[in-house]
């Protein structure tokens, strides 16, 4: 079933066997069998480097890391790293962890790392490796870092969205972080499309930590992807529900708590769309309250005031918008209505330039377009500070221990909204740039 790209729930049957939420693609290959790898056909004889390598965060990513990967076949789960500085090569062995599309994954977590230091890493069997790649753990908070968001990606990736991701890494080099805000493509269990979202990525995959929020078409149904465990494997903190763990996580990383939430509750089963939205309600409530980081940065796809006409972000506002209120959130990052918005509550109005509490964006990085309105921020009692159609954008946000600064900015490094968060004065405000 086409996966939804609506508000409203469809009406789809209950499944009998709830095990098929976990379903992946799995293939028999054949010795002399062609697999795809990296977008280029190849026997399972020939030993190919691992491909689609992406560097997640683990908890604490200032002392572990997660590397995942795919290969042709089922063989051996090894990494090897060691410092760039120089010092001995460390093995880990990590595991097999599926297959879908054809290949088989990998995980390995690299553990008792120094905190803002750099490693290189490679991936294989122990025979065939692939080449080392660099990247540096989180330092310590207050240290100044950089990360980029990424609106949906989703559509026409080759073309469309790929020279707009390399626009960002290009322009942003020291870029620790890329936070997505769900749709990285179009059909969940599509590996072509995958393929075509791990080449825009190119060898950034590998050496940014990759936090990604889950969108709807990541979802066939109630079915989550049997890819996006697979890559994206989270950090293991989520609220202890099944249907939620592997997409609902937090990293404290250098200062800022980075959290992603599932808002796509038009894919629970209509039976389970409050337990769904309330069960991440209370794990938020602790996590939010337990936070020793200064920044709090949170990332979900469908938004909570929607940014496009015949939208609303009334369900999320019911359960989520409270405590992201409450506890005073920095930065709501968020996707699904493939056009560009900005805002906050009224209540939180200082004058035309500024305003105190969260900011809520909305963003689109693909060539999928629709048109902007007021009407859901207007109906949550929210106020539009920026607003753009027919835009594809990254956001480029530089952190220091008092002060976030934000960028939008299309391909060709055009500015189209920028603010900044200042906390030096012993009070939070919000100040457009």
């Amino acid at each position: 079933m086409p996966s939804l790209d609506h508000d409203v729930p469809a009406h789809v049957p209950i499944r009998t066997a709830r095990t098929a939420r976990r379903r992946t693609a799995a293939v028999t290959l054949a010795v002399a069998a062609t697999v795809a790898i990296g977008g280029q056909a190849m026997t399972a004889q020939a030993a190919a480097p691992p491909d689609r390598i992406t560097l997640s965060p683990t908890a604490t990513p200032s002392t572990s890391q997660t590397i995942t990967w795919r290969t042709g076949t089922d063989a051996p789960s090894l990494a090897q790293h060691e410092p760039v500085a120089g010092g001995s090569a460390v093995t880990t062995e990590g595991s097999t962890t599926g297959e879908a599309g054809g290949g088989t994954y990998h995980r390995a977590t690299l553990e008792g790392l120094r905190p803002g230091t750099a490693y290189r890493y490679r991936v294989g069997d122990g025979e065939t490796w692939s080449p080392w790649t660099e990247f540096t753990t989180a330092g310590a908070a207050g240290e100044p870092f950089r990360f980029l968001y990424f609106g949906d990606v989703q559509n026409n990736i080759t073309a469309g969205a790929a020279p707009v991701i390399r626009a960002a890494y290009d322009a942003v080099p020291d870029a620790k972080v890329a936070v997505h805000a769900g749709d990285l493509i179009n059909d969940a269990d599509d590996d072509g499309q995958w393929g075509e979202w791990f080449a825009a990525q190119g060898e950034r995959s590998a050496s940014v930590n990759h936090i990604a929020a889950i969108g709807n078409h990541e979802y066939d149904s109630w079915d989550v992807s049997g890819h996006w465990n697979l890559q994206f494997p989270g950090t293991g903190n989520g609220p202890g529900d099944d249907d939620l763990d592997d997409t609902v996580w937090y990293t404290d990383y250098q200062g800022v708590r980075f959290i992603a939430l599932n808002s796509n509750y038009t894919n629970a089963p209509w039976f389970d769309v409050h337990d769904w939205m309330e069960d991440q309600e209370a794990w938020l409530e602790d996590v939010l309250a337990d936070n020793p980081n200064r920044w709090t940065v949170v990332a979900f796809h469908q938004p909570v005031f929607a940014n496009s006409s015949g939208r609303t972000g009334i369900v999320v506002r019911e359960y989520w918008l409270d405590v992201f209120e409450e506890h005073d959130v920095d930065l709501v990052l968020q996707g699904h209505d493939h056009s560009y918005g900005r805002g906050n509550l009224r209540s939180n109005h200082v004058d035309e330039h500024s305003h105190t509490g969260p900011v809520y964006t909305v963003a689109v990085t693909g060539p999928k377009f629709y048109d902007p309105v007021t009407t859901d921020w207007r109906a949550g009692g929210a106020e539009v500070r920026a607003q753009h159609g027919e835009t594809q954008t990254y956001q480029v946000v530089s952190v220091t221990d008092d002060e976030l600064t934000y960028e939008a900015r299309t391909a060709d490094g055009t500015v189209v909204d920028a603010f900044t968060v200042d906390t030096s004065q012993g009070t939070k405000v919000v100040s457009d740039r």
